[in-house]
């Protein structure tokens, strides 16, 4: 057998996985399939989420669903103004029987950590979580101490109510890979969600369809899907792109080409292919860049939105005409 047809094999493979991952999901999360088909490939491509939109429409069960999903250990962080770096990443009791100080580990050592309302909690205890979402380990007293692998961040924030928030700062953002939103349901399947809450049905009594295991495995896929020199020039042409626009105060930086690139390998996956095309890049572009992009007060006033400035970006980018295949 050839590497080419065991790489081939191993993406179906992924491919079926992933096809179990969001039917399990849509049992909860009902007429959301691209938004749900946006996550797993987040997951897969072991980056962060931050799930923003306006209240009641389901942004908690989404990211409760998606890790009673997969059969890892969760852990779910409530962030409110009160809330301790300690809190996040753990503490250093004294151990009054052995004489010494152990570490106790927080809620951040979990293979998916969900930061409910992450925007509640002051800027000290946000930054708790900026170590852990970028190297995957916390160093508490001078201790650096490794995260379970694979560990995700789902994080959770309401862009309406401003009361008693934290804005997320530029540095922690572009930590997110990816930003979804949910929007509103269509009337028929609103019906659907309410007969869930009649029902008193919940997104922790759905089973895991996937083993951390397996997701480690599925990770191992992408990293090993093609990305041709063409189309990693095209994806930093675009990320080039925002640095040169006088609507944006900030453009996307190196990070984003990275997490564009790896968003791409794992749509590629999810999609049955061992190589990148054009079309992921642009599917991924507006969920991996938009988030990171900073409007300037004139732009701002004038109501511009990254994600447009996004879709000028890929309609003004020349697509790659030379063969992307493996």
């Amino acid at each position: 057998m050839t590497y080419g047809t065991q790489l081939a094999e191993r993406v179906g493979w992924v491919q079926r996985r992933c096809n179990d991952l969001v039917r399990n999901v849509e049992h909860f999360i009902h007429g959301k399939t691209g938004v749900i088909w946006n996550a797993v490939v987040g997951l897969l491509a072991e980056g962060h989420l931050l799930i923003e939109d306006v209240p009641g429409v389901a942004k908690t069960s989404l990211a409760k669903a998606l890790a009673h999903s997969v059969g890892g250990s969760m852990r779910r962080i409530q962030f409110t103004p009160d809330l301790l770096p300690s809190d996040v990443v753990g503490v250093q009791l004294y151990d009054t029987h052995k004489g010494e100080f152990q570490f106790k580990e927080g809620p951040v050592f979990a293979n998916i950590v969900l930061a409910d309302e992450i925007n509640r909690a002051s800027p000290k205890t946000q930054s708790a979580l900026l170590e852990a979402m970028a190297e995957h380990q916390v160093t508490v007293d001078g201790v650096t101490y490794a995260l379970p692998k694979p560990n995700f961040v789902i994080a959770t924030q309401n862009p309406v109510d401003q009361q008693g928030t934290y804005s997320l700062p530029e540095a922690q953002l572009d930590r997110f890979m990816m930003l979804l939103r949910i929007g509103y349901p269509t009337p028929e399947h609103e019906v659907r969600i309410v007969g869930d809450a009649i029902a008193r049905r919940l997104p922790e009594q759905l089973q895991p369809v996937a083993t951390i295991e397996d997701l480690q495995q599925m990770i191992e896929v992408v990293r090993g899907i093609y990305v041709a020199p063409a189309l990693q020039a095209f994806i930093v042409t675009i990320t080039n792109a925002t640095r040169t626009i006088p609507q944006l105060k900030l453009g996307a930086s190196p990070r984003a080409s990275n997490a564009l690139a790896t968003a791409a390998q794992a749509r590629a996956a999810v999609d049955g292919r061992a190589f990148v095309t054009a079309d992921d890049v642009k599917q991924m572009a507006k969920p991996v860049l938009a988030h990171r992009l900073v409007l300037t007060p004139e732009a701002a006033v004038q109501e511009f939105k990254p994600e447009g400035i996004v879709d000028r970006i890929l309609a003004a980018v020349p697509v790659p005409q030379a063969p992307v295949g493996a």
